[in-house]
């Protein structure tokens, strides 16, 4: 993202990415709204935004942007509000906007404000990498939380339980208690999520897991080669728009 101060006080945004939305319905423009409410003045900017992230993909693209956002502005003004004063902020527009803001591993209670740093799940010179697949689907938030039905019987992950494997460096425990209620949603909405998970696993996958409200996938491998084939398989499936390898921070 670049930021430019403009001579009026017209906020403009503009984007590689056609699709993307630049009025006010965009986090990064609420995000500038917020920040000279907040701080009691403000001024023109042109920002440009070069998409890396997929729209709609349950990876918190948009929740990014505002943080990135959200530190720009502040950086601009001579840092008039605290790392603490931007997560409040933030929490206002978006409940992921204080973890982007603080990123890392964190554990995230509340509505998202509250933030509790946890151990990365890399250990020194280990090799762990993720493969990040998404569907050409766009997946509606709204839609997966209106028909999420919680009871008695809703397995939830052990979130307790992670936070401790996290903790320990227990790397086979994190796997373990990879979960997310938010696939008794997306997954059968759109089958072709489950489809990718299975093909993550047969391919050498340690785990494999939606992510946010989906529809994108990660699966967890302990060597690149793994990581590289089962990427591989994905692209011959024809079921994923996006892909690419990664690691842990």
């Amino acid at each position: 993202m670049t930021f430019k101060r403009r001579d009026d006080d017209r906020v403009v945004l503009k984007s590689d990415d056609e699709s993307l939305p630049t009025d006010k319905d965009n986090l990064i423009i609420k995000a500038c709204d917020l920040f000279f409410s907040e701080l009691g003045s403000g001024y023109g900017l042109d920002i440009f935004l070069k998409k890396s992230i997929p729209t709609a993909a349950g990876l918190a693209g948009g929740s990014s942007d505002a943080a990135a956002t959200l530190k720009a502005l502040n950086k601009m003004a001579g840092d008039p509000f605290d790392d603490e004063g931007l997560r409040k902020m933030g929490v206002k527009i978006g409940a992921d906007i204080p973890f982007c803001l603080m990123g890392g591993t964190a554990l995230s209670e509340g509505i998202g404000e509250i933030l509790t740093p946890l151990p990365s799940p890399r250990r020194g010179n280990e090799e762990r990498f993720i493969v990040i697949a998404k569907p050409p689907a766009a997946v509606s938030t709204a839609f997966v939380y209106k028909n999420l039905k919680l009871d008695d019987n809703t397995e939830h992950p052990d979130v307790d339980g992670m936070a401790d494997a996290l903790k320990k460096g227990d790397y086979n425990g994190i796997i373990k208690r990879l979960g997310n209620v938010l696939e008794s949603v997306t997954i059968p909405a759109y089958p072709e999520i489950g489809k990718i998970k299975e093909i993550a696993i047969l391919n050498g996958a340690e785990g494999s897991l939606m992510s946010g409200s989906g529809p994108t996938v990660f699966a967890l491998f302990d060597n690149k080669d793994k990581a590289q084939g089962a990427l591989l398989k994905l692209k011959e499936s024809g079921l994923c728009r996006d892909l690419l390898i990664t690691d842990f921070m």
